[in-house]
Parts: C-alpha cells; sequence; structure tokens
C-alpha cells in the first residue's frame, strides 16, 4: 500500500502579479512544505518580499492561485486568513511611543470586533508571545527606547500573539549584528521544531538560508529558478547563474551545511 502524498501547506501556482507595466512575478509556482522551513534566496528585486506579501494577500494577483491548505486564499475572509497567516515585513514601522505591549497586543486584531472584546485567550496569547521572545521586562518601555535587536523581539512577538500555523517573515535579521542574527534565527528555529509552525523566511545571507532551511529556492526574476535542500542547491554553478558570483562552496565544519565563499563578481572576471 502506498501513502498518498502530503498536500503542501501553501501552494503557489502560476502567480502573476505586477505593479502597473511593471511584471514582478511571472507564473511563479512554489509548494511550501507544511511543518518546515521553506528559505526564499535571490538578488535584490527579485520578488522575494513580493511573493510573501502575496500569500499574506496585501497585493492582488495578476493570474494564477494560492492556495492555503487546498483552499484558495481569495475566498477567505480577511480576519479569517489573519487568523492563519502572519507576516513580519521587512522592517516595519510603529509609533516610537508605543509601548512593547501595546505593539504585541495589535497581534490581537483577526480577534477583536464590537461584539467580541479583550477576552481570556487575548491576554494568555499576549502573555505567552512576551514570555516566549523574552521580553516580558521590556512590556512597558517605549519601542523607541530600545535596541534594535530588543525592537525586533518585540515585533517578532506581535506575530506571534497572533497564533497562526503560518509565519513569514521578511529578512528579519535586517540590521541586526551577529549575535543577534544567530539569535533571532535560532528562535524562528524553535517556532518551527517545537511548535510545529510552518515557517517561509526570506534571507539574504546565503550561508544563513544554508544553515536555517529544509528547504532552499532560488528566485530570479519573479521565478523560481530552482528549490531542493541546500546540498542540492549550494553549487557554484548554481550560485553563479542566480546571483552573478563565482565562488568556492566547501562544507561548514561545524554544522555540515554548505558554506558558499565569494571570489569575484561573475561579470567583471569575464572582462
Amino acid at each position: 500500500m502506498t501513502d498518498e502524498p502530503i498536500s503542501p501547506r501553501i501552494d503557489v501556482r502560476e502567480l502573476t502579479l505586477a505593479y502597473g507595466a511593471v511584471k514582478v512575478l511571472d507564473t511563479l509556482t512554489l509548494p511550501v512544505e507544511r511543518g518546515k522551513i521553506t528559505v526564499l534566496a535571490g538578488p535584490n528585486g527579485c520578488g522575494k518580499s513580493t511573493l510573501l506579501r502575496a500569500i499574506r494577500r496585501l497585493h492582488a494577483a495578476n493570474g494564477g492561485q494560492i492556495l492555503l491548505d487546498e483552499m484558495d486564499i481569495s475566498r477567505l475572509k480577511s480576519r479569517d486568513l489573519a487568523r492563519r497567516i502572519g507576516l513580519l515585513a521587512q522592517s516595519p514601522s510603529a509609533p516610537e511611543d508605543m509601548t512593547v505591549e501595546e505593539l504585541v497586543r495589535l497581534g490581537r486584531y483577526p480577534y477583536q470586533s464590537m461584539l467580541q472584546p479583550w477576552s481570556r485567550d487575548d491576554a494568555r496569547a499576549v502573555e505567552a508571545a512576551l514570555a516566549g521572545t523574552g521580553v516580558v521586562h521590556l512590556r512597558g518601555r517605549n519601542l523607541g527606547s530600545l535596541s534594535g535587536g530588543q525592537l525586533q523581539r518585540a515585533w517578532i512577538a506581535m506575530v506571534l500573539a497572533q497564533e497562526t500555523d503560518v509565519i513569514c517573515f521578511d529578512e528579519p535579521i535586517n540590521h541586526l549584528d551577529m549575535a543577534h542574527q544567530i539569535e533571532c534565527l535560532e528562535f524562528v528555529r524553535a517556532l518551527n521544531v517545537e511548535h510545529g509552525r510552518t515557517v517561509v523566511l526570506v534571507l539574504h545571507d546565503l550561508n544563513l538560508a544554508a544553515r536555517y532551511a529544509d528547504k532552499l529556492v532560488f528566485v530570479k526574476a519573479g521565478a523560481v529558478v530552482a528549490s531542493g535542500s541546500p546540498s542540492e542547491l549550494m553549487t557554484e554553478t548554481l550560485i553563479e547563474a542566480v546571483f552573478g558570483v563565482q565562488s568556492m562552496v566547501i562544507t561548514d565544519p561545524v554544522h555540515q551545511r554548505p558554506l558558499c565563499i565569494p571570489i569575484r563578481n561573475a561579470a567583471q572576471a569575464a572582462e
């Protein structure tokens, strides 16, 4: 007896999306496996952030469809979708005089209405998010008084308070130092491993992408060039084709993952 294949948690099918006359995503197809960390990598402007926003239905597609658990997201009410997919955008902003707790409480907006005021479940979710990200002691602090790492944890807590099974992170380690980059990505991995969250992550650092991805996806010019395990995708040929960089790929002796050593811009080498 053959086991039936498990359907992807998110299934992006021939998605096309344009800003005016500029096509950003071009019949892009990508299945996102449930319970895994999928990392999107590619050159600037290739459509990675737009894809995340389309998955969260913040951009209307010109063609194709996105399925969540085999249901077209266009059929879901906005609040229902917000209860199932969370998104932490790149470089989010909020008033500097807002407190950490006030920010985290915003994660409960999909559950609020005039007929359903703040509940025990809302309070529990906020407390769990504050504790889970280690910012309980910062709950009364203004956002403007936080360090970069503290602020990023506060934003992650806001997304956690939303209590979605799928979380999309758009370059969550942007502007963080090395220590806080690792801290942030370890936390994301814990969300996946310990809590079973399906994670879609955009990263510019190819080596960190290879270290934390279950599935790595190379995107270029609005389309998926290749997808697979880091060991399958981290080849010198593919890296040059996607990023235009000549490199040497070795095995990280600590984590046993591929490690890319950039050598030179491929275009300059050809001159």
